[in-house]
């Protein structure tokens, strides 16, 4: 479609034009003109090349200085009227357009609209990729569903300029003609059809149509449904005692595109011939067979059901009912507190159960440097918890402790024990052993997050995790271990940006300690770039700010610059925490360009360019009293950071610029760098304090008069003490 030229690109040609009796054309609006004495009418807005589509509308817009002025409109040479079939001319005012209802291929070419002896033009380039009807690339893209052994069809209509190239494709891969893959190509249509189609021909089918002016694809999937696979083992045996034996299996790696109805269960006694028939159980994957005799051995067989069949079988290990399977050992464990009249302990149950379920457990102590262990309790009450209060100590003994399970055959193998405590009341607080601990981590989005705490406490802690003083949400992984806990975050987003802080306490105390992690990415450019010449051979270049600066206070910007003399880009500021700066030394008769990059922790954005600036030389009296043309603004920034304050003032002579500080003069206080370039006034105070709050007030004078800013500079205080600012 046709666009709008930019006023500042106008502008600039009308200048020229209005300067310069000559012919001229501008390079942005491409408006030709051969000027007479008196310049009489002009475009303030030229005609622009339009590139389009066949079958859309396109639209050729001008503007004229004059609305009283007619014109003519010409396609490579011929003029056109207004009868012309497919078109409509108009003007309204001083505008004047042509609209192309609906484009094909004969509307390419050259066009000029010419009023008065201007003239502008432009060219339409039409084009006519492939491109499908919506309504038909919605019903292509539902799944087709066909039973095993059965053809699936795959077709659509499209659109385009011949010749074009079609290709099929599935899971990725080109399809070409053979036995059971036929592919039909016609004018505006293609056809696949697949025969005799197996389940493990399920997959992704693409439709890929290119010519010279682009590519379209159309998406679909194959399921194509048969009868499940086995069900698969292992045998998981979750009970298996004396009158039962309880049994789980996993469900069929494939079920075929259907859900799993039922399972098929079949039973022999071991040293049989014979196969007894269970019958059907509901589609979970697990049976408590009750039918069994004490000691004796069975397997079993089992098929997976759908509504398109039943799978082959998977034949079971052999499970004895009854025997003799002890528990494997407990964890070792774990001193959770420890006082002078009893000792607490904790323990995590063993992955081998034996068979049956644990009925309770045994601890023994043994003192340290003897060899003998004995039960804390009566033999006959067993622990029916996974933690146990010891009362049966002395104080100030050494002691090591370990564990068994009970189940239905008996008491299984100790655990290994546990580190040595003393019976006595603690002494010592949690206290973090890292002694050069970050307080800060920069990740990408994406990429995933880390931390380990390392400390020492007695008896164990308790240990919490906040993020911005609240619990941490659920996405966050915490892995605590002896004597440390690790944050994990698999793939980090901005919203995991915060101060993440650890509690360590115990019953002596508590420690803190927090961690600024911030997620981020290469930043986004900055919008568009302006520029203005507020002071004499200066130019002011301003930008919108990037779409990450709000979520990013790391992000600043940098500024470079291309002159017509040399032709290479050369930075000109860096580290520009707002959006406005003013380059000095603009040589008249130059032609200048700016870029402008975001950047942040994570690297540079792509530039925003601004157009080209050009000073025409001028003689004139310049001599003026001082006056700011850019003031202070106000200023907030936080303790440690820097603070950048810029101010911009004219006059001639070159004023004289003094910095106050609550009416103080700071031009030479090393702790601030004071700069005076081109009126540019600027003042950096590298490291801010709250000794810096107040007022700051810039002072310009010279022979002919004076003038003053000020502003206020307020000091935010640290969010968390242990927070460092970043060199």
């Amino acid at each position: 479609m046709g666009g709008t030229n930019r006023d500042s690109s106008c502008k600039t040609a009308n200048y020229k034009l209005e300067k310069y009796p000559a012919s001229l054309m501008c390079t942005n609006c491409k408006i030709v003109s051969q000027l007479p004495a008196d310049p009489g009418i002009h475009f303030s807005i030229g005609l622009e090349d339009c590139k389009t589509i066949v079958g859309e509308s396109a639209e050729l817009v001008c503007k004229l200085s004059k609305a009283d002025c007619k014109g003519v409109w010409y396609k490579d040479g011929k003029e056109i009227t207004g009868s012309t079939e497919g078109l409509t001319i108009s003007k309204d005012g001083t505008t004047h357009k042509l609209k192309i209802h609906k484009v094909s291929e004969e509307f390419a070419g050259k066009y000029k609209f010419e009023s008065e002896g201007r003239k502008t033009e432009a060219v339409i380039i039409v084009e006519d990729p492939p491109r499908f009807n919506t309504k038909d690339l919605e019903g292509f893209a539902k799944p087709r569903v066909i039973k095993t052994n059965q053809r699936a069809e795959f077709k659509i209509p499209f659109i385009g300029h011949e010749p074009m190239k079609v290709q099929w494709y599935k899971e990725g891969e080109e399809l070409a003609p053979y036995v059971n893959c036929k592919i039909e190509i016609s004018e505006g249509h293609s056809r696949l059809v697949l025969n005799k189609q197996q389940r493990k021909d399920s997959g992704e089918i693409k439709l890929k149509i290119k010519n010279e002016f682009g590519t379209a694809e159309a998406i679909t999937s194959l399921v194509v449904l048969d009868k499940p696979t086995p069900p698969l083992g292992p045998l998981e045996i979750i009970e298996a005692t004396s009158n039962c034996i309880e049994i789980k299996w996993r469900p069929p790696k494939d079920n075929g595109g259907c859900p799993i109805t039922h399972y098929h269960l079949e039973r022999n006694q071991v040293g049989r011939n014979t196969w007894k028939k269970i019958g059907q159980i509901p589609g979970e994957a697990h049976y408590k067979d009750t039918d069994v005799d004490h000691g004796k051995r069975y397997c079993y067989r089992i098929r997976s059901e759908t509504s398109e069949g039943i799978s082959e079988v998977m034949e079971t290990e052999d499970v004895q009912a009854g025997t003799k399977a002890y528990p494997g050992p407990p964890s070792a464990p774990k001193v959770v507190s420890a006082f002078k009249d009893y000792i607490t302990l904790s323990w995590v149950p063993p992955t081998d159960t034996g068979g049956s379920n644990i009925l309770g457990y045994n601890l023994e102590k043994r003192k340290k440097g003897s060899n003998l262990w004995g039960l804390v309790h009566p033999p006959e009450e067993p622990i029916r918890t996974k933690k146990y209060d010891c009362k049966d100590v002395i104080e100030g003994m050494e002691y090591e402790f370990r564990v068994s399970a009970i189940n239905v055959s008996g008491t299984g193998e100790p655990s290994t024990p546990s580190e040595f405590v003393f019976a006595r009341d603690p002494k010592m607080r949690p206290r973090f052993t890292d002694l050069k601990i970050k307080s800060f981590m920069v990740v990408r989005a994406g990429n995933s997050a880390q931390f380990n705490i390392n400390f020492v406490a007695s008896p164990w802690p308790e240990i919490i995790w906040l993020k911005d003083g609240v619990p941490v949400p659920k996405r966050v992984t915490i892995s605590n271990t002896e004597g440390g806990s690790q944050i994990l975050i698999a793939s980090a987003e901005r919203s995991d940006s915060g101060i993440y802080t650890i509690i360590v306490k115990n019953i002596v105390g508590q420690e803190t300690l927090s961690i600024e992690i911030r997620v981020t990415d290469e930043p986004k450019p900055p919008g568009p770039v302006e520029l203005d010449e507020n002071v004499p051979f200066t130019v002011t270049v301003s930008w919108t700010p990037s779409p990450d600066e709000k979520r990013d206070d790391r992000l600043h910007y940098i500024v470079t610059k291309r002159d017509s003399s040399k032709r290479t880009w050369h930075t000109v500021a860096d580290r520009i925490f707002n959006n406005k700066f003013t380059v000095c030394n603009i040589m008249p008769g130059r032609e200048y360009q700016f870029r402008v990059y975001a950047k942040n922790d994570m690297g540079l954005s792509a530039p925003s360019e601004s157009q080209k600036w050009l000073i025409t030389p001028k003689t004139c009296n310049l001599e003026r009293p001082p006056k700011f043309l850019l003031p202070l603004k106000l200023h907030s920034a936080p303790e440690g950071y820097e603070c950048y304050m810029s101010c911009a003032v004219r006059g001639d002579p070159s004023p004289h610029v003094t910095w106050y500080r609550n009416n103080i003069s700071i031009n030479t206080d090393t702790n601030y760098l004071i700069t005076n370039t081109c009126g540019v006034c600027s003042m950096l105070i590298l490291r801010v304090g709250s000794k810096d709050t107040g007022e700051y007030k810039v002072v310009a004078d010279n022979p002919l008069g004076r003038a003053e800013c000020s502003t206020h500079l307020t000091v935010r205080g640290k969010a968390f003490n242990y927070l460092r600012p970043l060199t």
